[in-house]
């Protein structure tokens, strides 16, 4: 019989379907409309040819073989059509499953510990990939740097990880929580999960990010909720998450410390190496893991100070819930935000008095490096000042070291605000603020000029009798 001449139709790909054909061509055609099926855009369909036996002499075309990506060490069953890993068990270095995939579970875990997983792989710079597994088991992309730093029994996927979490708000967001965007239609568009590692600072527009990404698992500032796709990230807190408990180290008093000067550092070792004793677990892994940076002394905190180690202490602050303290930073230069924040976690460990001042001593610092003690609550705020005690014979008066190069505290703000008032705030282009600075100086200057004071007595920098007359 004679044949017909064959037909073409072109045919989009379905949104929604998850078969060979339409998959591979969403991948290859990404602005096709969906909603019609079957199997590919601008597929040729072969119309049905007209005798019900086949041409002698043609032989029928082989069908192609379908996409498939190139990922051999993830189980063929687990493969989804992701630019992740699918779900799938913990596997050995062979690149086998360690264990059998089994039901739902949230093992108990605390905010502390989560980052402190998290940081490892940071710190050992795992390399990203969709289908290789590190030495713990877990997948080396973004969803398997989730399942490992939640400790689960498994590693998920972005499509799965939601059923671990509670959905929040943004302004419930501590450490430890995640961010997760997943695209069902598409998961091959943008599906990506963070680690929330705390806000950098009081606006809330940028947050510590902890993520597996190219070239290497990474911790960096981001903006909220991430670079692109931003309004479409969901946050998620663990559902097996506990609240973290005390370790039973003593606050870190003056006593404790031992330290009647600013420099006492024989008695700072001493009370070191107490309190590292006293809050050891005693379990064989803790003796194996590697010691906690040491307590560089209180020489290196307070006003003026300005070194590596305030940087870090607050770092170590904002990962515990304290970034709402900083409008700026943290960095190398003590302020009124350090004091605050630090104060803030000596609260959440129920300390008070002078076990609570704001200023780190030994058992502070412990607590914040081994990731001990327990997070700053999301509503805690750090108790007002206590009114400043009279010194040298002046009510108020905080004394000279709060106003020299590098302060940065509340003081520096009141004192601009007493030269505004008194007409001296010619020399303030911007503020008075709590950062020490030229404006300062020069305007404490023209005031003791007034008082007829000249050379030493006019430096610039106020005295307990520029103090006193200056807010009489």
């Amino acid at each position: 019989m004679e044949a017909r001449t064959p037909v073409f139709e072109e045919i989009d790909p379905g949104g929604d379907c998850d078969c060979p054909g339409c998959v591979h061509w969403r991948r290859v055609l990404p602005h096709s409309t969906p909603g019609r099926h079957p199997a590919a855009h601008r597929a040729l369909i072969l119309a049905a040819a007209a005798s019900t036996t086949l041409v002698v002499g043609h032989t029928a075309p082989a069908l192609a073989a379908p996409h498939t990506l190139d990922r051999p060490a993830v189980p063929a069953a687990d493969e989804p059509n992701t630019p992740q890993g699918g779900k799938a068990p913990l596997h050995g270095p062979g690149g086998k499953p360690a264990q059998p995939a089994g039901p739902v579970k949230t093992p108990p875990t605390t905010r502390a510990e989560i980052i402190k997983r998290a940081k490892k792989w940071v710190t050992a710079k795992v390399p990203y990939s969709m289908s290789k597994y590190w030495s713990d088991g877990y997948r080396q992309d973004c969803s398997g740097f989730v399942s490992m730093a939640w400790s689960l029994t498994g590693n998920e996927w972005t499509g799965s990880l939601g059923q671990y979490g509670v959905r929040i708000s943004k302004e419930e967001l501590q450490p430890g929580d995640i961010l997760l965007f997943h695209n069902p239609a598409d998961p091959q568009k943008g599906s990506h999960v963070v680690i929330f590692g705390g806000w950098t600072d009081y606006t809330h527009t940028y947050y510590i990010a902890y993520e597996s990404a190219p070239p290497h698992a990474r911790r960096q500032s981001t903006p909220y909720a991430y670079w692109n796709h931003s309004d479409r990230y969901v946050a998620y807190r663990y559902k097996g998450l506990t609240s973290g408990t005390s370790t039973g180290k003593k606050p870190d008093t003056e006593q404790q410390a031992g330290t009647k000067s600013e420099t006492g550092q024989q008695a700072d070792t001493k009370t070191e190496t107490e309190q590292q004793g006293a809050a050891e677990p005693d379990t064989a892994k803790s003796a194996s893991q590697k010691s906690p940076a040491p307590y560089p002394g209180r020489a290196h905190f307070g006003p003026g100070a300005n070194n590596k180690h305030v940087t870090r202490l607050g770092r170590l602050l904002v990962e515990r819930g304290a970034g709402h303290h900083y409008t700026t930073g943290p960095g190398p230069r003590w302020s009124d935000m350090d004091r605050r924040a630090t104060q803030a976690f000596q609260f959440a460990q129920g300390w008070r008095g002078q076990d609570a001042d704001g200023l780190p001593g030994p058992g502070t610092w412990k607590l914040l490096v081994t990731g001990e003690g327990k997070d700053i609550p999301a509503t805690a705020t750090a108790a007002p000042p206590p009114e400043q005690p009279a010194s040298h014979g002046v009510p108020g008066y905080p004394g000279r070291a709060l106003f020299r190069p590098g302060a940065d505290n509340q003081y520096v703000t009141q004192l601009g605000k007493q030269l505004v008032k008194k007409g001296f705030g010619k020399h303030y282009k911007t503020g008075p603020g709590p950062r020490w600075g030229q404006s300062d100086r020069r305007a404490v200057e023209a005031f003791q000029r007034t008082q007829g004071w000249r050379g030493g007595a006019a430096d610039g920098y106020p005295g307990p009798e520029t103090w006193r007359r200056l807010f009489a």
